[in-house]
């Protein structure tokens, strides 16, 4: 039984080995490039659009109704992220259903990859929120003596994020994997099709708290922005 993707080499690019993961990323990327370039090449704003535009405008949508929920905040400025984020970790889950198939997401490597890009991203949207002073000012809030402990929170909730997406996606093909040897055929497929669930819900979970993250670390100037006229 192989755990991890990262253990199945299928072949080099000279002294490099190309892993599960490497392949079937590149592979989940390819899915969603040829996707995208499919479902806008004919794009249009008439009454009329066809139902791939139709379904992509869903999706879009979707995502940023729940930006607008979590932030409180304009989503047009986090949708490329977030959003990309969330298609890439749906479409490596969906996927797992196609035989000889490993969902990059069950990698660590993967993992971490996808939260380091949350580590980076939430200092530069506080940034270019509040500028250097601001955003850095909150890290000795109320006092000074709170930096140490505010810098532990960024890197260990990095980390949270990191080792929660990879245990979900680990565990079910772990659990799959038993049922598989010690039952008959049924009850491997509803495992299955549970784990092919929670990748969806690990999907929303990873983009939402991606989003809590950044929408903490600019909020204040969303807020002095979108402050009501006084009376």
């Amino acid at each position: 039984m192989t755990i991890s993707p990262d253990a199945v080499i299928y072949f080099y690019l000279g002294p490099f080995p190309v892993n599960a993961t490497l392949l079937f990323t590149w592979v989940v990327m390819g899915v969603l490039v040829l996707l995208s370039w499919l479902v806008t090449r004919n794009i249009s704003s008439e009454v009329s659009i066809s139902r791939w535009q139709n379904f992509l405008e869903i999706i879009v949508s979707a995502i940023q109704t729940q930006i607008r929920e979590v932030s409180n905040q304009e989503a047009r400025h986090y949708i490329p992220f977030i959003g990309t984020l969330f298609l890439f970790i749906f479409t490596a889950n969906v996927l797992s259903v196609l035989p000889e198939f490993s969902p990059p997401t069950g990698s660590f490597s993967t993992t971490v990859a996808l939260a380091i890009c949350v580590f980076i991203a939430v200092p530069l949207y506080g940034v270019s929120s509040k500028g250097w002073k601001g955003y850095l000012s909150d890290y000795v809030k109320p006092t000074f003596i709170m930096l140490p402990f505010n810098i532990i929170g960024e890197v260990s909730r990095t980390l949270a994020l990191a080792v929660r997406l990879y245990g979900n996606m680990m565990s079910g093909t772990v659990i799959v994997a038993i049922l598989l040897g010690i039952t008959p055929l049924f009850f491997p497929v509803v495992m299955h099709v549970l784990g092919l669930l929670t990748g969806v819900i690990q999907a929303y979970i990873f983009s939402i708290l991606a989003m809590v993250y950044i929408a903490s670390a600019s909020k204040s100037a969303k807020r002095n922005n979108h402050q009501p006229p006084s009376a």
